[in-house]
């Protein structure tokens, strides 16, 4: 194995996914590894490091295996056609701007989710300060 390629284990630890998990985004056809070793084992590059990093931040935001797939396949073409038709890079772009659109969308609802997950937190904390017999809770720390 040579300097440039890393094995699934190394991935997953830079990735913080599990073996599992980045062998289900190659079943699926999200990631495919550069190389197979003699043994046969799995081989990665930087590049596909950096694809299965746009997978693990598109999950948390509930984006779907295709709308990754699709994502991936707009920033494929966009680094091949670096200067191809103009207007195939831009309708790639504008697709993309839908995804960054979506992705500000999805952060904002997370948003409102964690206020109010936290003021139900401060509820329950005030409950139990002002209960009678009840000794004083610790301030949670930000």
């Amino acid at each position: 194995m040579d300097d440039e390629h890393m094995q699934i284990g190394e991935v997953a630890a830079r990735t913080e996914l599990s073996l599992r998990t980045i062998r289900h985004y190659e079943e699926v056809g999200l990631v495919t590894p550069s190389a197979r070793s003699q043994g046969g084992f799995r081989l990665y590059t930087e590049a596909d490091v950096a694809r299965l990093m746009v997978i693990r931040r598109m999950k948390p935001l509930g984006f779907t295996l295709d709308e990754m797939r699709d994502l991936l396949d707009i920033t494929d073409r966009l680094d091949a056609a670096l200067s191809g038709d103009s207007g195939e890079r831009e309708a790639l772009l504008e697709r993309m701007r839908a995804y960054e659109r979506a992705a500000a969308r999805k952060i904002d609802d997370l948003r409102t989710q964690l206020t109010r997950a936290e003021d139900f937190a401060e509820t329950l904390r005030t409950r139990l300060r002002d209960a009678p017999g009840e000794a004083p809770l610790p301030a949670l720390r930000d």
